[in-house]
């Protein structure tokens, strides 16, 4: 994932602060590189292409017990070393698993940037995983109340399109326009409403677990 500049944060920034000028509700825009490392999961796979390694051994050579047991670890050290290659590691990971991960993550985010804490409970974060090509967005309960969930897909369609043509900046500005105008709608400015949550994009280098 190539950074952001100076220039696409102050733009997105630029671009919330805007959509929350016209509505109570919060929105929160995260990036995270990738959502989990998969070692584990590229060590498991590592270690059952060594496990297989006896049998086809054992039935079609002479080898004796030493140079296939050699033959095992060879294997299980060879998968070992070319998993440290992240790309690889991510490549043979389950889309599935990959999904699933990325998905955790974006919920772990929402309770860690405090958007279920809102007043009103009007919380919405807008989340990419880079690596395992995944957004997604999360609405706090008083957005799901009154919002179908296909306004988000929508809008997730849209960015993720944009993202695809390289034109992440664009796509997330469109996509926190889109947000305010559902939350405006719903959601129109109380007296007294503050800024509850900071309006800057954040962006998560890399994953916590393995």
């Amino acid at each position: 994932m190539e950074p952001f500049s100076a220039e696409e944060h102050a733009a997105i920034s630029s671009a919330i602060a805007r959509a929350e000028a016209n509505t109570s509700g919060e929105i929160v825009v995260i990036v995270a590189r990738a959502s989990d490392g998969y070692r584990s999961f590229a060590l498991m796979l590592a270690a059952l292409l060594a496990l297989a390694v006896p049998l086809p051994l054992i039935y079609a050579t002479n080898w004796p017990i030493e140079h296939i047991y050699l033959a095992q670890l060879i294997v299980f050290a060879a998968g070992a070393v070319l998993t440290q290659w992240e790309p690889l590691r991510i490549a043979i990971t389950p889309t599935a698993l990959k999904r699933a991960r990325a998905h955790q993550k974006a919920v772990e985010q929402f309770i860690v940037q405090n958007l279920h804490t809102t007043e009103g409970r009007t919380g919405v974060l807008i989340f990419v995983s880079v690596a395992e090509r995944f957004a997604e967005v999360i609405a706090d309960e008083g957005i799901y109340r009154k919002v179908r969930p296909e306004t988000w897909e929508e809008l997730i369609n849209e960015l993720t399109a944009n993202i695809g043509r390289g034109s992440r900046t664009e796509g997330f500005i469109a996509a926190v326009e889109a947000c305010g105008e559902v939350l405006a709608e719903h959601f129109p400015p109380g007296r007294g409403d503050c800024n509850e949550l900071p309006n800057h994009l954040i962006v998560l280098d890399g994953p916590r677990r393995s």
